[in-house]
C-alpha cells in the first residue's frame, strides 16, 4: 500500500500517527486516535482536532476544550466534570453516561449527539445547541440553559427540574415523554405545544406559555430509577 502513496501522502500519514502518540496540547490533531481509559485531567486541548477520536472512559475533568472539534467522537462513560468547553463542537458524539457536571459549554454544539443518561448537573449551557440530540434520562439539574435549543431532541425521562434560565428555550418538536419540568417557569418557551405538555411531568409550580394548560396527569405520582 505504501508504494501506491506519494511522498506527500506518506508525510501526512506519519504526522497523524505521531500526533496520536503526542501529549495533550492546544490545537493537537488526534483525529481518529484511540485515547481510551486515560487519566489526563487538567489537560489543555483548546482548538484541538478530536474528530472521531475514541475517548471512552477517559478522565478529562477540569480540562480546557474551548473551541475544540469533537464531532463524531466517542465519549462513552467519559469524565469532563468542571471542564471549559465553550464553543466546542460535540455534534454527533456518542456520550452514553458521560459526566458533564459543572462544565462550561456556552454556545457549544451537541447537534444530533447520543447523550442518553448523560449528567449535565450544574453545567453552564447558555446558548448550547441540542437540536435532534438523544437525551433520554439525561440530567440537567441545576444547569443553566438560557437560550438553549432542544428542537426535535428526545428528552424522554430527562430531569430538567431545578434548571436555571432566563428568556426563551426552544422545544419545537421535542419529545418530552415523562420529562421532569417540576417548578420551571416555561412561560417564554418557544415551540412548546399541548401534546408535549401532556407527555411531560410538571407540577403546580410549572408555568407554561399562554394558551397551554397543565397536563392531565400532573403531578406524576411515581419516581424514575
Amino acid at each position: 500500500m505504501a508504494a501506491l502513496l506519494g511522498p506527500s501522502a506518506l508525510t501526512v500519514q506519519s504526522a497523524r500517527a505521531a500526533d496520536c502518540k503526542a501529549m495533550a496540547a492546544p490545537s493537537i490533531d488526534w483525529q481518529g486516535c484511540r485515547k481510551t481509559n486515560l487519566l489526563i485531567p487538567g489537560s489543555t486541548l483548546d482548538g484541538a482536532n478530536l474528530v472521531e477520536t475514541d475517548l471512552s472512559a477517559t478522565d478529562l475533568s477540569e480540562s480546557s476544550l474551548i473551541g475544540a472539534d469533537l464531532e463524531k467522537a466517542t465519549l462513552i462513560r467519559s469524565l469532563l466534570a468542571g471542564s471549559q468547553a465553550d464553543k466546542a463542537n460535540f455534534a454527533r458524539i456518542e456520550g452514553y453516561r458521560t459526566i458533564f457536571t459543572g462544565v462550561s459549554a456556552k454556545e457549544a454544539s451537541f447537534l444530533s449527539a447520543e447523550l442518553q443518561r448523560a449528567d449535565f448537573g450544574g453545567a453552564d449551557l447558555t446558548g448550547a445547541d441540542f437540536r435532534k440530540a438523544e437525551l433520554g434520562r439525561a440530567s440537567f439539574k441545576g444547569a443553566t440553559i438560557t437560550h438553549t435549543r432542544f428542537a426535535m431532541a428526545n428528552l424522554s425521562r430527562a430531569e430538567l427540574q431545578e434548571a436555571k434560565f432566563e428568556g426563551p428555550i426552544d422545544f419545537a418538536g421535542a419529545f418530552l415523554f415523562l420529562a421532569r419540568l417540576d417548578g420551571l417557569d416555561l412561560s417564554q418557551a418557544t415551540g412548546l405545544e399541548q401534546w408535549q405538555v401532556e407527555q411531560a411531568c410538571g407540577d403546580g409550580n410549572t408555568k407554561l406559555p399562554q394558551g397551554l394548560k397543565p397536563g392531565a396527569g400532573w403531578p406524576c405520582d411515581f419516581t424514575f430509577d
